[in-house]
């Protein structure tokens, strides 16, 4: 499985509850153009398990229907070894800040 960059942010977003692409893209900033490509990826690759919701709930709130998103068990070890290296990166980048500062 390719670990792009910015699937080490779909995948945690989905590990923390975001279930939907738009929620996805509002947890993560990225556009639709990148959010749901990673999402059919992850799908394809076995990663995320993929469901419509039911037409009817959707056409009761008056929107087009979700496909909704759950990581499998192989997706929640990748999402959780994403927040390592993001947390890692995150380490490493205000190190090099405060010693080019210093």
């Amino acid at each position: 499985m390719r670990l792009t960059y910015p699937t080490t942010f779909v995948l945690p977003a989905v590990l923390d509850g975001h279930p939907h692409g738009f929620d996805v893209m509002e947890a993560t900033g990225l556009p639709s153009g990148t959010v749901y490509p990673i999402l059919r990826r992850l799908d394809a690759e076995g990663c995320v398990r993929s469901r419509w919701e039911k037409e009817g709930l959707a056409r009761k709130e008056q929107r087009p229907p979700r496909r909704y998103y759950e990581l499998t068990a192989g997706g929640r070890h990748m999402a959780r070894e994403s927040k390592s290296k993001a947390a890692a990166m995150a380490h490493a980048g205000r190190r090099l800040l405060i010693e080019s500062e210093g």
